[in-house]
Formats: C-alpha cells, structure tokens, sequence
C-alpha cells in the first residue's frame, strides 16, 4: 500500500481556503491534464494494484474472506466505495486519474479492486479510507460536536407503573449504544481537551463517511488554471458515468453478525430488534438508528413513530365514534320514514338527470342512507372538534419531543452551521460572481438578481401549468360521472344488480358511478404524480438553491402544492360542490351552461357517504401501492441483480459487492417518505368529519409503515450517506398550516356536507306540535314540483320510466331542497326555512372555528416547546463548554510558562500577571 497511499496534515485555515477557492483540497498544485491513451491508463490501473498489493497484505482470497469493512492490511477502516466499469472512453480514463490524484492530495487513502475480483469480470471497486488528520481537519471544519466530559445530570424520568410498558422495551445496549456525554465542537488544536481513547473509533461511522462525502463532494478533476470549476465532485461524475456508484459500507449482513471482533454489526443489530414487522410493538432504537445512518434519519423515524402513538388516541376515539353510529341506526327516525314502504315507498322523486333517468321512488336508498347514518351522525361534531385539539397536542408534544432530541443529539445550534458551512457544490460551481459577506468579510459566490428573477417567475409559471392540468383533469372525471351515471341509470332501472349475492342490493347507479370514478380519479392522480415529480425536480435545480436546506424547502414546497391538488381537488369537489350548484326541476344548472350534462345533485341521503367512498379509496389505494412500490419493488430488483452471486461463498462475495448489488438510497428517498406521511396527514384531519375511521387506517398502514421503512432501509438499501438534520424542515410549517385549515374544512363539512344542521333547526324549530321529535323530517326536507312542468329537454324518454309510474295518476315529484310549493305565491322561490337553515350552519361555522382556535391557542401556550429539563442540560453543558476551555487554556498557558522559565526565556509580564490572577482566583474559590 505504500506507492498507493499519501496521508497529508492540514491546517483548519489551509481547508477554509481551498473551500473558498477552487483550489488544492491539500495547497498543491493540480496535475497536469494530459490525454490518456490506454498503455497509460492501464500502467495507472497496474501502479494501484500493485501499491494496494504488498507481500504482507497478499493473501490467497480461498483464505481470507472479502466480507470485510477494512483494507487488505486488516487494519483501515474502508469509509467509502466507488465503483466504475472500464470502457475505452479516454476522458472518464482521465478523469478518474485526475480525480484521485486529488483524492489522494487531499489525504484519503486509496485501495483498488481489480475487476477480475468481482463477480462480473467488468467492475472496478475503490475503496476509501480516511486517516485521523483528514478526520479531525474536517470535523474542525464542519464543527462536528464530540465528547469532553460524561454527563453528570441525573435521569429523572420515571414513569409511573413503567413494569406495564416492560414487553415494549428492548435492551438497554440497544437502547443506548454509547455513553451520555457534555459535547463540543471538535478543535484540532485541542485533542488533549476531548474524550480521546482510540483515534480509530472515536468519530462514529456515520461521521466518518459524511466527512468523506463532504470531500468527495468539492474534489476537482479539472486542470491547473481551474479555468472551469465545473469539474468538481463526486455527482457530477456520477451523472456523466465515469463513475457508476459512491456509497459508504454497511458493516456486516444484515442477518448475521460479523465474524470480524472489531465490527460493531450494528445492522445485524438494527434488523433484529427494529426491521422485522413481528416487533412491531417494540419501541424503536432512535439511538441506534442515529449512529447508524445518521441525524437526518433518525429524525425522520423519531417523528414517524411519535406520529404512529398520537394517531393510537385519535382511532380510538373515532372508533367509538362509529361504534355509536351503528348502535343508534335503530333509533333514527329519519331513516326509518325513508325504508317506509307507506312513506319512503310513496314518495315518488324527480329524475336525477336528463332523459335517460325516470321517477324512483325515495325507499330506494334505503341502503345509501343506513351507510351514511354511520359517519353522519351527532358524534361526528363532536369528532371535528376532537381533532381539532388533537393536532395541535401532536404538533406541540413533537416540538418537545423535537427539543430533546435535539439536545441529546447535540443539534441545539446546528442550525446557523448548516446554513454557514454547507453551501451546495452545484451553487458553488454555477455561480460565476462573487462578492463580500459583511458578516465574516470573507468573498463568497452570489448569483444575480435578475438571473435569479428570471428562474422563478419559469418555475412558477411551470407549477401553476402542471396545476391546471389537475384542474383539468377533475373536470375530465366530473364529465364522466354526468354521462356514466346516466348511462347506469338507463341500465339499471329494472335493478338487474339485485340478482347479484350478497352486494346486489347494495349497487346502486350513485354507488357504482362514484366508486369507479374514484378509481379513475386515483390512477389519474398517480399518472400525474410520476410525471411532475420529474419536472418538480428539474425546475428546483434550475432555480441553484444556495444551501441544501433552501434546496430541500424548494422542492418541499413544490411537491406539496402540487400533491396537495393533485390528491385533495376530487374531495374538495365532492364535499362543497357537488349538489350545491343544481337548480330545480324547471330550472337545472349545466355544466359550463353550453352542455347537455346536468350538475351532479346528491343523493337524499346526502354527499358525505360519497365523499367517505372517494376518501377510502383515494387514501386507502395510496396507502396500499406506496408498500407495493417501497417494500416489493427493491425487493424483486435486488433479488434479480444478485441471483448469480447467491450461490458463492462469504468468503468471495465481498461486502462491497453485497452493497452493490442493493439499490441506492437517493438524496429524495427520505422527502417522498416525509410527503406520503404528510399527504396522509392531510387526509386524516382535513376531511375526518367524514370519516371517524381514517385514523385507524392510517394507524394500521404506519404501524407496518414504520418496519417496512426500517426493512427496506436496512437490507435492501446501500447504506445512506450520513446527513445532519435539526427538525423535520419545512414539513413543519406545512403540517402547522394543514392543522389550521382543517378547522375550517371540518366546520364547512358538518355544516354544508353534513345534513346535520338542518336536523337540528328541524327538531327545535319546525317540528310538528308541542314535544320535540324528528318525526316528518324527510317530508319537510324534500320541496314539491309539477310534472307538466318539466321541460320537455329534461322529460325522461320513453321507456325509462319504471312499470309503477302512471302519470295520469302521479302528477307531483319531490326533489331535495327547501322551496315553496307550485301555486304558492313564491312559487319554487326559497322559503324561510332555507334562509334560517343557512344562518344556522353559518353560525355554527363561525362558534366552531372560534372554540377550537382558542382551544388550539391556549394549549399550544400552555405547552413550552422545549421541557424543562432539557433547557437545564443545555445550559449546564454551555456552562461546562466555557469552563472546561477556561481551565484548559489556564492550565496549557502555566505549562508554558513553566517550560519557558525551565529554559531561563524571558517572560511577558502581562501574561505573568494573567496567570498569577487565576492562581489566586482558584485559590479563593
């Protein structure tokens, strides 16, 4: 190894200014660019294989097994892998030589696997391993905080009758993989002052391959004159193929520990008591999954399972909710007068849509209105406010929950850090001006306002374009229910359904057109999903956001406007539109007024039974083929790309390969994880009023949810880079902004989608005689109009009527609304009840919102953010920070004093003086 090796000691102000240049990583000069013909490239090829081959190192491969994190010498940790396939491409040949030419500048070691090693004879593999001063020059730069001293603060969180929670606990070495320390950021000047045993394992693996990216990431392959500084960093490379994968090891398989002692088999560990569904009541190892993959992670499984136990209160609770609905079915008046054969059976109702649809008599949705009993109901207000509160205590519970990791994480001011040191390379190397920061007064690059202008409004105008598809697209799905549901009505008016078993009698024209324009509706939603993800992705990249947080709350913003149309438009249709806008027998509205397609009307039983139909099936199918597409998927590509190397023993299939063969985990991975919770999220509270049962759907889907992430992430996924993260980012402020607007959806529901209100006005204002009752409310729900009346564009055309249907005999029908009767004076004008049902639900709008907003106000001020007990250890270990480095820059300072009065040098008064004062300081303390 030693002609392929080169370990170079920088300084903290030497990494700062090749940061702010593009120069060396190490000060040198850059290597020459000179054309590579293949002799050269293959002497290149032959120098590291014979470097990376010593005597010592050179054993028999049948001997020793490749299933090993280290270099052949036994010894270097391998901290990264880059794979590449040769070609006879001489500008990849030169890149990579001048890329690692770099590397090696910059201080990484460099191991090389020939491609005869690997299992297809094609693939070069080089291994990477990072020496303690490259470790400890970055983490300085970076400000990585590492221990100083074992926290001296009790733990004081005991539980009451904690022996109940015993079968959900896992063990304390799992739990707790290190000790608890005081933390500060790394000084390269200061080893002596940390917690130092062993230099080859104090920075965590995570730590130590997030370093290595962070150089990968700025190292240049470009000439001398750095003229173009487009040529630098490892994804840049990726994309244009001269590399065909970069990821970091995993430390051993996943179902077997390492027989390797110095591995720490942490992954055998994570899949064992985390990755399996049949532990799916333990509690997770957040702490173990943190040192493992990283922060950024470990904030997403911390959220995703807090988010899991809050959701366990809001499905009971609407669990007893429906529950109530189905033990009071037999004591609601209202459907019982409509299963009536003497009175629903009488009731003959107008046609729902033009020519193709006849009379029907109103004990036909019998069954449509049983099912809606079940959501529409007296609990279901109580419900809507339930949740109301309920997600404002999960957003303030997770803010705390959110302030003690960041505390035991040691992210509590990493914020400022991530802002400062970690600018985005493509920013960096896009932007041609620089200019002067009036804060560190350093030249820093900029990029134009009026480039910068000109990006945003095309960025803007490509989302709004990719939006009015969408609208588009639900007015594609509304025209089809109008032409299908008359279609089915034609079809179906002899009820051929019912000699279907079991579900015959439940099919009704209503039914079948809204369950498959749900599913129209949700293949549509997906078709869209795959294609503007792609273009969400190109726009935010056009625009050169300046830090990965900005690149990240960029796209973030784009994907949720467009998902939250994309997924919601058909239910927002549903619930305040749908049967708002019809007309009345002698006056319809139609669709854009130019059509033959009448508006939608809702059923007598009401819109929010369709509205819970297009809810389950929208979120249900989601929830369904978003497992499909995380567990099944990697699972069958994996499966399929290392069938051959399967057969070969550990000993030949080396952990590289292993890796390689997995699929990679991009830098999205984790957002569509963040936005399939989030668009559950809003299914959960925008429209729960409808459906009291959509939190145990989403408790039963993020119960598996949260072991097929850990499964997937564990064994079919190359191990993530390391990433950092102080909070779960912009998600925060959406799921705030999604919490104060389900206020408004829930109370328009239960006031406009709901056929509450006008039950209560009915039962204490215009019910028949002295006592209080609900009997005759679905005749004074329904308005009268006369058959001769109808226009003859409306008049059902012959045939279509039903046997029963005399119209010598039958000269009224009945339609939903509230509207004086023909002869009357206002005839088919609104009638007082109307206008006093419409106050009742603008009123009760206006009293709901203001109950839970300040409800929701006064918890979120009752709750502090940060516990108690944290803000106490943050300011104990600030304490501690300041004092520590006090005493040591005390005791450093005697030490030369000392030496140098030892070696009869003269001493400064002043700092003589110093010293003397905290001599005497000490003394008095």
């Amino acid at each position: 190894m030693a002609g392929m090796t080169r370990r170079t000691g920088k300084s903290k102000e030497e990494t700062l200014i090749e940061m702010s240049e593009a120069g060396s990583p190490s000060g040198g000069e850059w290597p020459e660019e000179e054309p590579l013909n293949n002799e050269e490239n293959n002497g290149y090829h032959s120098t590291l294989d014979s470097g990376s081959q010593h005597d010592d190192a050179k054993v028999d491969k049948q001997q020793q097994s490749k299933d090993s994190v280290y270099f052949r010498d036994g010894k270097r940790r391998i901290d990264f892998v880059l794979s590449y396939v040769e070609d006879k491409d001489d500008r990849k040949q030169e890149r990579r030589k001048l890329y690692e030419a770099n590397m090696q500048k910059a201080g990484l070691e460099l191991e090389l696997e020939d491609k005869s090693e690997s299992e297809d004879g094609k693939t070069f593999f080089l291994k990477i391993h990072a020496p303690w001063e490259v470790l400890a020059t970055y983490a300085d730069v970076l400000k990585i905080k590492v221990p100083f001293k074992v926290n001296d603060i009790p733990e004081n969180r005991e539980i009451p009758v904690g022996w109940l929670f015993t079968p959900l606990r896992l063990p304390d070495h799992v739990m707790h993989p290190d000790p608890d320390y005081f933390t500060s950021s790394f000084d390269s000047n200061k080893h002596d002052f940390f917690l130092i045993e062993d230099k080859e394992t104090f920075f965590p693996n995570s730590t130590r391959n997030r370093i290595v990216y962070y150089i990968l990431s700025r190292c240049p392959y470009n000439k001398e004159d750095r003229l173009n500084k487009d040529k630098r960093g490892i994804k840049r490379l990726l994309n244009n193929g001269t590399y065909t994968s970069a990821f970091p090891l995993h430390d051993c398989r996943y179902w077997v520990k390492s027989r390797d002692p110095n591995c720490e088999s942490e992954r055998y560990s994570l899949y064992r008591y985390w990755a399996r569904f049949f532990r799916f009541y333990k509690e997770q190892p957040l702490n173990l999954v943190r040192k493992y993959y990283g922060e950024k992670i470990g904030i997403y499984f911390a959220w995703l399972g807090f988010y899991t136990e809050m959701l366990f209160y809001a499905a009971v609770v609407g669990l007893i909710c429906f529950i109530y609905g189905v033990a009071t079915y037999d004591n609601t008046v209202w459907t019982k007068e409509i299963c009536d054969k003497d009175i629903g059976g009488e009731i003959v109702m107008c046609p729902l849509c033009d020519k193709k649809c006849g009379f029907w008599k109103l004990n036909s949705t019998c069954n449509s209105t049983w099912q809606s009993h079940l959501f529409d109901n007296t609990a279901t207000v109580f419900f809507a406010i339930f949740m109301g509160i309920w997600v404002t205590l999960f957003l303030e519970f997770w803010k705390r929950r959110q302030a003690r990791l960041g505390y035991e994480w040691d992210l509590v001011d990493f914020e400022e850090e991530q802002q400062r040191l970690q600018l985005r390379p493509e920013y960096e190397t896009k932007c041609t001006s620089r200019r002067l920061n009036r804060v560190t007064q350093e030249m820093e690059p900029y990029f134009p306002v009026t480039s910068k202008c000109a990006r945003l409004c095309l960025s803007g105008a490509t989302v709004l374009f990719w939006i009015s598809l969408i609208i588009a697209s639900i007015i594609g799905v509304i025209a089809y229910r109008l032409a299908v549901f008359a279609a089915l009505a034609s079809v179906m008016k002899d009820s051929p359904t019912n000699k279907l078993e079991l579900v015959g009698s439940l099919i009704t024209p209503q039914l079948a057109t809204s369950v498959t324009a749900s599913c129209i509706n949700f293949v549509i939603i997906m078709l869209l999903n795959f294609l503007y993800e792609r273009v969400a992705i190109w726009i935010t990249d056009m625009e050169v956001p300046k830090t990965h947080v900005e690149y990240e709350n960029k796209l973030t913003v784009k994907m949720f406007l467009f998902q939250f149309v994309n997924y919601y438009s058909s239910c927002f249709y549903v619930a305040f539109f749908k049967g708002k806008f019809v007309g009345y027998p002698g006056k319809y509205t139609y669709m854009f007024h130019i059509s033959n397609l009448r508006n939608e009307e809702c059923d007598p039983g009401g819109c929010l039974i369709e509205l819970t139909t297009q809810l389950v099936i929208v979120m249900t199918g989601k929830q369904v083929w978003g497992n499909i597409q995380e567990a099944l998927l990697p699972w069958l590509k994996n499966w399929w790309s290392s069938r051959n190397a399967r057969s070969h023993p550990e000993s030949l299939y080396s952990r590289w390969e292993q890796d390689y063969d997995l699929q990679n985990f991009s830098q999205f991975g984790l957002f569509y994880e963040y936005l399939e919770m989030v668009i559950q999220f809003g299914f959960i509270t925008l429209f729960v009023a409808s459906f009291p049962l959509a939190p145990l759907l989403a408790l039963m889907n993020n119960i598996l949810e949260v072991r097929v992430d850990a499964w997937k992430l564990t064994t079919q996924f190359r191990r993530p880079v390391a990433a950092k993260a102080h909070s779960i980012g912009a998600w925060d402020e959406i799921l705030n902004l999604i919490a104060v607007f389900s206020v408004v959806t829930n109370a328009f529901i239960v006031a406009f989608t709901s056929d509450m209100i006008p039950r209560l006005v009915y039962f204490y204002a215009y019910h028949p005689g002295t006592e209080l009752t609900m009997q005759g409310y679905v005749n004074n729900s329904l308005s009268v109009f006369k058959i001769s009346q109808i226009s003859t564009e409306s008049t059902p055309d012959p045939g279509e009527n039903p046997a029963w249907f005399n119209s010598s005999v039958i000269t009224t029908c009945r339609y939903r609304d509230y509207r004086y009767p023909p002869g009357h004076e206002h005839e088919y004008s609104h009638t007082m009840q109307f206008w006093h049902i419409l106050a009742a639900k603008m009123a009760f709008i206006i009293i709901m919102e203001h109950v839970v907003f300040v409800v929701k106000f006064f918890v979120a001020w009752l709750i502090p953010d940060v516990p108690s007990d944290v803000q106490a250890r943050v300011k104990r270990e600030r304490y501690l920070v300041q004092e520590y480095l006090h005493n040591y820059e005390v005791d450093k300072l005697k030490k030369q004093l000392n030496q140098k009065g030892e070696e009869g040098q003269c001493i400064c008064p002043e700092i003589a003086a110093t010293v003397k004062h905290e001599v005497l300081s000490e003394c008095l303390t």
